[in-house]
């Protein structure tokens, strides 16, 4: 049900504040104004949906910061003649900064958003966007002659020419946001067609955009499209994968091509876990800004795969046999049984591949997008393993995953690079994952596809697969993060971890060891909860790990000594059962999973699963509680504290 109240409310509570920011990003106060009306537009269109996340306002801000970034000319800090000196100044500061800084701040300034969702929001680590912030904030003070102190009142000043704007009433919002849901099909529909009737390439009308959602004719993300200084990118069709060399992925499936573009029209977003239109930083900032390319550019085609499956409708007496043929029913004369195959969409296919200006942003958007899937941030998908390919391009991974939503898919990304090239294969399958080798086959084609055309570096030779450490991601790098984590049975919503914190207690240990990460030589201990928040009751439900460094002798008398205690407490504990699940030390590694048992009372028996691991100098215990109808399978917990394991070697100090 929409709730036109719970809207009207959401609107009239975060449109000044999502013009204050649109306005500091453009200097531009009319497109800024068009933009925000519209994104709230947008936002009752889906307003099934949206009103139902957590943070309404995190859907509606970066489609109303995109749209203003578009509608404004190249620079049009100063269309607005009659602002005041002060403000005018620190516009002009602002266009100073490069979008990405000028978002930072903005963001970091003027929005209720924390570091890390600026951090996702501008598409950088943690890391980096606190030295993007910190760069900004200084550039920013030295254009405006200002101390740093004075940035947030500076920012905040530019409320006042926005004071006075008249905003349409809610109704007229909504009305625009249905006529707009009515009409989204049908113009969605026409664009296809025309489309594929100009051999896939994308026409705008002229870089001029309607004033007024009235004269909107076409789908938003549509005729938002601008005519850009750039010049066409030297990316051609010809140089991506074709239908056969796609069914390499899986030979039992038919294949068809869906859809070829340059992936500018819409959001960008093609593919799960991608989280910007492009990869490059750089091409990604200068297409919202509507800065020269230099040449870059992408182009995505997908494909979807269907397999057949016999099916067969028996008259009386008759049995069940396959239908044959070429998938038109056939039925017997006399009636007594019939066969027909149904065919059903089991996969798709996307490959994208994209230019950058040179070698070396290109090898920055090959690590852009390994994050991407390498700590994918949609909820409910698990990193399940991860390859390095040799011999493919310039440096080459395979990565599987998997996501357990209502429909559950397989996952399998290959990304490479070579020269100015960063090409991305990726095939989602509700059926049977697609093998590594075959992932690294389907890349290695792509790779050769390019091979030879401008931008291309090495070609590719026959895959060579091996199992690598998955790739770091996090805020320190080293602990478990939520995609290493597999679905709980009967745990409902998806894994949320709480940020690492100094572990001034340990909730990882149990009652038999009750381990501390304190103590002389111990050092940078943290620890971090994941819990499924949408759960009622998570006092006693989650999964816990704390980590830290020492010296290496140390780090080896610290795992053995927790191994002691368990078992005295088997042995001395008659109401304690310890089962051990692994057990294994090498020169550098240890780990140790144990299942135990614990009586509480004559009535309560608590179960634990807990691990305790080494590499080298790092040092890391998980423990999870199951809880009634809440539980992982054994061997899920054994993988979870094998990846904790991979994931140590890059804990800072480590």
């Amino acid at each position: 049900m929409r709730s036109p109240e719970t809207f009207d409310a959401f609107y009239a509570e975060t449109r000044d504040r999502l013009l204050h920011e649109a306005y500091a990003l453009t200097g531009d106060l009319s497109a800024s104004r068009v933009a925000v009306r519209d994104a709230f537009s947008v936002a009752w269109h889906h307003w099934r949906k949206v009103s139902r996340l957590e943070d309404r306002e995190a859907f509606v801000r970066p489609l109303a910061h995109r749209r203003a970034q578009r509608r404004h000319a190249a620079r049009p800090w100063h269309r607005d003649k009659g602002i005041d000196d002060d403000v005018r100044a620190t516009l002009d500061a602002l266009s100073k900064l490069s979008a990405q800084e000028r978002r930072t701040l903005v963001l970091s300034t003027l929005s209720p958003m924390t570091l890390g969702e600026i951090a996702r929001e501008v598409g950088l680590p943690r890391s980096d966007a606190e030295r993007v912030l910190q760069t900004s904030t200084s550039r920013f003070s030295i254009a405006r002659d200002a101390a740093s102190t004075d940035v947030r009142p500076l920012l905040e000043a530019l409320l006042e020419p926005i004071a006075d704007t008249r905003w349409p009433r809610s109704t007229i919002v909504r009305r625009s946001g249905t006529a707009r849901r009515r009409t989204h099909t049908l113009m969605g529909s026409a664009a296809v067609v025309a489309a594929l009737l100009i051999s896939g390439t994308v026409v705008a009308s002229d870089g001029v955009e309607p004033s007024s959602l009235d004269q909107e004719r076409a789908l938003p993300s549509a005729s938002l499209r601008q005519s850009r200084p750039t010049a066409p990118p030297s990316l051609a069709a010809e140089s991506l994968l074709q239908v056969d060399q796609v069914s390499r992925f899986d030979p039992s499936m038919t294949w068809r091509l869906s859809e070829t573009s340059d992936n500018l029209a819409g959001d960008g977003l093609v593919m799960p876990c991608q989280q910007t239109r492009f990869a490059d930083p750089k091409t990604e900032d200068d297409f919202l800004t509507n800065a020269k390319t230099d040449g870059a550019g992408a182009l995505m085609r997908s494909f979807i795969g269907k397999t057949s499956a016999a099916s067969t409708a028996g008259g009386s007496g008759s049995g069940s046999r396959s239908g044959s043929g070429s998938g038109s029913d056939k039925t017997k004369r006399d009636g007594t049984s019939s066969s027909r195959r149904d065919t059903r969409e089991r996969a798709t296919a996307v490959e994208f591949v994209e230019m950058s200006a040179d070698a070396k942003a290109a090898q920055t958007a090959f690590t852009t997008a390994q994050g991407w899937y390498a700590g994918c941030l949609d909820s409910r998908a698990q990193l399940l393993s991860t390859h390095t390919i040799g011999r493919v391009g310039d440096e080459a991974t395979v990565l599987n995953l998997r996501t357990w939503n209502r429909t559950p898919a397989q996952i399998a990304v290959g990304i490479a690079r070579t020269g100015r090239l960063t090409v991305i294969t990726l095939v989602s399958t509700s059926g049977r994952p697609v093998p590594v080798q075959a992932t690294a086959a389907g890349v290695a084609a792509a790779v050769n596809a390019a091979c030879g055309k401008v931008g291309a570096g090495a070609c590719a030779g026959p895959p060579k697969v091996r199992p690598s450490d998955p790739i770091a991601v996090g805020r320190p790098p080293g602990l478990l993060s939520a995609v290493d984590l597999p679905p709980v049975a009967g745990a409902v919503g998806p894994w949320v971890g709480t940020d690492p914190q100094r572990a001034r207690a340990n909730a990882a240990s149990t009652y038999c060891d009750n381990t501390q990460f304190t103590g002389k030589g111990v050092k940078r201990p943290l620890t971090r909860t994941f819990l499924f928040l949408a759960q009622k009751k998570i006092d006693t439900f989650g999964l816990t790990q704390t980590v830290a460094t020492m010296q290496d002798g140390q780090a080896a008398s610290f795992v053995k000594e927790v191994r002691s205690r368990i078992r005295r407490c088997a042995e001395v504990d008659l109401g304690t059962e310890v089962d051990t699940l692994v057990d294994r030390s090498g020169k550098r590694t240890q780990l140790t999973v144990w299942d135990l048992e614990i009586e509480i009372s004559d009535e309560r028996t608590m179960q634990f699963w807990m691990a305790i691991m080494r590499d080298g100098n790092a040092v890391s215990q998980v423990g999870f509680t199951p809880s009634e109808g809440k539980t992982l399978q054994r061997d899920a917990f054994v993988a979870i504290a094998e990846r904790a394991l991979e994931r140590l070697s890059d804990l800072p100090g480590a």
